[in-house]
């Protein structure tokens, strides 16, 4: 329902065992003279060797706890498995992840982490250092930083593949000693949106399984082309056309809304398509689907990370724009990374 350059955000509407202690007997107790005695030797034997004293806890470890994590990352505590040779930047500290723990996505879904204040240039590679990536089966990927839409320069960083992830990896991010998330990647599921045949068509692991008739943006409120991410979904959305300068064009609840940019575009039931899917393209910049079903099936089936893919249409939405990371080339992409480019994941 949204227009390109016009789009804002729009308003979302529902929407411990315990341990035994034992005494030992009276004959093994040393006089207290003894025991005295035998501290006094520890003590010049630690003095001797420079040993420090160390404590443990209850479950007999000597490792000390790391830093408390930052609430918006929702995840335990993790050091690295090894330290980096540059210091671990305070921007870590405060970082949010996108992703949920022990989630599953698309195979287009890229790892973003945002800053509440942008990094600096100078701070950036060692940022990167500290985002450590590991991944089974192992891939080659890579960290930019992108000008997030509703961000300042250097408060968002990428992590994708050359290409789409592959269905099944497993995926583990640490950033740095505040936090780890898990996730992994499900089917692939690419839907492609041709604005002058009106036509979506949608491949699951390689084979086109639907084709639906659809309304796109009309001329002059041109749907976004190119490749976008689902970056979440609403049963039930309100949209507001007065929020975009364009009067009283529409206003209401819209239903089964997938959610591709940041400025508002969405894959959602639209009524007008129960007349002109397959015909015409009527509506404001999103993607319109039929009333009888078919926007319901489509919203059910696809998950954050599936790729929406819109050809025949003119600008192409930026990379900040929601997750737009697959419109830059892989060589754009490294351009834009501070650390070393094209590194593997393990």
């Amino acid at each position: 329902m949204f227009t390109r350059a016009q789009e804002s955000p729009v308003r979302h509407h529902s929407r411990p065992a315990r341990a035994s202690r034992s005494t030992r007997p009276s004959s093994a107790r040393r006089p207290k003279s003894a025991a005295g005695a035998l501290a006094a030797a520890c003590a010049l034997l630690l003095a001797a060797t420079g040993c420090a004293a160390t404590t443990s806890t209850a479950t007999g470890s000597t490792a000390a706890t790391g830093p408390a994590r930052p609430a918006a990352a929702h995840t335990s505590a993790a050091p690295r498995p090894t330290t980096p040779a540059v210091p671990e930047p305070a921007a870590l500290a405060g970082a949010r992840l996108t992703i949920g723990e022990d989630a599953t996505v698309g195979v287009g879904m890229p790892i973003s982490v945002t800053f509440p204040r942008p990094v600096p240039k100078s701070e950036r590679a060692a940022v990167e250092h500290w985002l450590a990536v590991t991944a089974q089966p192992a891939v080659t990927g890579a960290w930019s930083w992108i000008k997030d839409r509703n961000l300042l320069d250097g408060q968002r960083v990428d992590y994708r593949p050359p290409a789409y992830w592959k269905p099944g990896t497993r995926v583990t991010l640490r950033v740095g000693s505040h936090a780890v998330r898990h996730f992994s990647v499900g089917r692939s599921l690419i839907a492609t949106v041709d604005v002058r045949a009106h036509t979506m068509t949608v491949t699951e692991d390689g084979e086109p399984t639907v084709r639906i008739p659809v309304t796109a943006g009309r001329p002059g409120l041109d749907t976004w082309n190119g490749t976008m991410v689902v970056m979440d979904k609403q049963p039930k959305v309100y949209m507001d056309s007065r929020t975009v300068g364009l009067g009283d064009a529409y206003h209401g609840y819209y239903a089964w809304a997938v959610h591709t940019t940041a400025s508002g575009t969405y894959v959602h039931q639209n009524p007008n398509a129960d007349t002109y899917a397959g015909r015409s393209n009527v509506t404001h910049g999103c993607v319109g689907l039929a009333t009888d079903g078919t926007a319901e099936r489509f919203y059910r089936r696809v998950v954050a990370g599936d790729v929406i893919r819109v050809t025949g249409s003119k600008d192409t939405v930026e990379a900040g724009n929601g997750y737009g990371d697959w419109n830059l080339t892989w060589s754009e992409w490294l351009a834009h990374g501070a650390g070393r480019p094209g590194g593997a994941a393990r």
